[in-house]
C-alpha cells in the first residue's frame, strides 16, 4: 500500500524549515522562517500552540527523547529549551556568533549539538545549558550535526562539501567524506550507527559505512536534497526536494520505491516517527504534512548484502553492497525463560523510569527559567541602583 496523507497542518506564516515527533507520537513541532515554533497534537481536535521567542528565523527544532523538552535554533544565534506545553516557558543561550542551522539531542538526552554558520559544531549539556567544548575544521556554514545512536560519534555537514566525521571523546575528526559537488544541507546517522546518509545540493544522496570510511550507494536525483530521515527499521529513507517532491528509498533494493506530491513548491524538511509508523514534512507553502507510512517494515531477520544496479524516475542506485548489520523483525520473540508477571514487571519499571527522567528534565528547565528570572532581575536592580546613585551624584554637584 502507497504512502497516504493523513493530516495537514496550517498556522505558520512563512516557510517551514524543521519538524520532529515527540517520542510517544503524541505531539508533532514545527520551526518557520516565521521566527515561530508550533506544537501541534496529534489528537483530533487539539489547538496548537504557537511558541513566540526567538527574534528571527527558527531553522531547526528537535525533542528530547523523553519528549519533555524541545530545542530549537535561530538566526539570531540562540538555542533555545522549550516545555512543550500550554505555558510555552524556555530558556535561552546565545549559542554561536553566527545563525544556528541544526540542533540534536544526543540518545541519552544528557547532551546537546549544535551547527551554525560560524562553521563550528557545539556540543552543551541540556542540564544548564553548559557549553563542553568546540569542533571547528569546517571552512563554511556547518548546516547539520547529529550524535550517533550510541552517542560515541557526531556527524556534520557543511557547505564546504564534506561530511565530518568526529569521535566524541577524543574530540577528533576521525574522517572527512568529500565526495558531494555541492553544499551538503542534511546528514544522518543510520539507526544501526553503522553507516550516515547525506543529501546535497548537488541533486545527490550518498551513504557511507562509517567502520570502512567507504561508499556504499548513491542516488541521484532531479533536484537540491533539503532533508532526510531514516525508517527506525533501517530499511528506508524518506527525502524532501526543491522540486516540491518527498522520495522514498528502499536500501535494501537499492531503488526509489515512491515518489510523492504533496506540497506546493520546495519540500524542505522531512522526519519519520520514533516508531516508523507516519513521517512529517514541512515546505516553502508554510505547510505541516503527516503521512502514513504503510509500507512493510519485515524483511526477515538478517539484512543480507545485495548487489543491485537499478534505475527509476530519475534515481539510480550504485551497484554496491548496503551491508549494515542489522536485524529485523516485527515483532519480538518472547523470551522463554521469563514469565509473563515479569516481563510485565520490567515493563512497568522502563514505564516508570522514563517518566521519572521526564520530570528530570522539566525540573532542570524549570529551574533555569527561575535561574534566567532571577538574573534578570538582579540586573534590573543594579540598574535602578546606578540610576539612583548618578540621580545623587548631580545634585551634590
Amino acid at each position: 500500500e502507497d504512502p497516504s496523507l493523513e493530516r495537514h497542518f496550517k498556522g505558520h506564516r512563512d516557510a517551514v524549515t524543521s519538524v520532529d515527533f515527540s517520542c510517544a507520537k503524541k505531539q508533532l513541532v514545527s520551526g518557520s522562517m516565521d521566527s515561530s515554533l508550533m506544537i501541534w497534537s496529534m489528537k483530533p481536535q487539539m489547538r496548537a500552540y504557537r511558541f513566540v521567542g526567538h527574534k528571527d528565523a527558527v531553522l531547526c527544532v528537535h525533542f528530547s527523547p523523553s519528549g519533555h523538552l524541545v530545542a530549537s535554533g535561530s538566526r539570531d544565534k540562540t538555542v533555545r529549551l522549550w516545555i512543550p506545553s500550554i505555558k510555552g516557558e524556555s530558556t535561552v543561550f546565545k549559542a554561536h556568533t553566527g545563525t544556528v542551522r541544526s540542533v540534536h539531542f544526543s540518545s541519552d538526552g544528557q547532551s546537546l549539538v549544535t551547527a551554525s554558520d560560524d562553521k563550528t559544531v557545539k556540543v552543551w549539556t541540556v542540564h544548564r545549558q553548559k557549553f563542553l567544548f568546540s569542533l571547528s575544521q569546517h571552512i563554511n556554514w556547518v548546516r547539520c550535526a547529529r550524535f550517533s545512536p550510541d552517542g560515541r560519534l557526531i556527524v556534520s555537514s557543511s557547505d564546504d562539501k564534506t561530511v565530518k566525521l568526529w569521535d566524541k571523546t577524543s574530540r577528533e575528526c576521525i574522517h572527512s567524506f568529500c565526495e558531494h559537488s555541492g553544499f551538503v544541507n542534511h546528514v544522518d546517522f543510520h539507526p544501526s550507527g553503522t553507516c550516515i546518509a547525506a543529501g546535497s545540493t548537488d541533486s545527490t544522496v550518498k551513504l557511507w559505512d562509517v567502520r570502512m570510511n567507504r561508499l556504499l550507494q548513491h542516488y541521484q536525483g532531479n533536484s537540491v536534497v533539503n532533508s532526510l530521515s531514516f525508517h527506525p527499521s533501517g530499511n528506508y529513507l524518506v527525502t524532501a526536494s526543491s522540486d516540491s517532491t518527498l522520495k522514498i528509498l528502499d536500501l535494501l533494493e537499492g531503488r526509489l520505491l515512491y515518489t510523492l506530491h504533496g506540497h506546493q513548491g520546495p519540500a524542505t524538511c522531512v522526519a519519520f516517527s520514533r516508531d516508523g509508523d507516519f513521517f512529517a514534512s514541512g515546505g516553502s507553502d508554510e505547510q505541516v504534512m503527516v503521512w502514513k507510512t504503510n509500507f512493510d517494515t519485515d524483511y526477515g531477520d538478517v539484512v543480507k548484502p545485495q548487489k543491485y544496479s537499478s534505475s527509476v524516475d530519475g534515481t539510480h542506485g550504485t551497484g554496491v553492497e548496503m551491508d549494515c548489520g542489522i536485524h529485523h523483525k516485527k515483532t519480538k520473540p518472547q523470551d522463554s525463560g521469563k514469565t509473563h508477571e515479569q516481563q510485565d514487571e520490567e515493563s512497568s519499571l522502563a514505564n516508570t523510569l522514563e517518566q521519572i527522567l521526564g520530570q528530570l528534565d522539566v525540573l532542570t528547565q524549570t529551574v533555569s527559567i527561575l535561574e534566567q528570572r532571577l538574573t534578570l532581575t538582579e540586573d534590573k536592580l543594579k540598574e535602578c541602583l546606578e540610576n539612583q546613585q548618578k540621580i545623587i551624584q548631580n545634585k551634590t554637584n
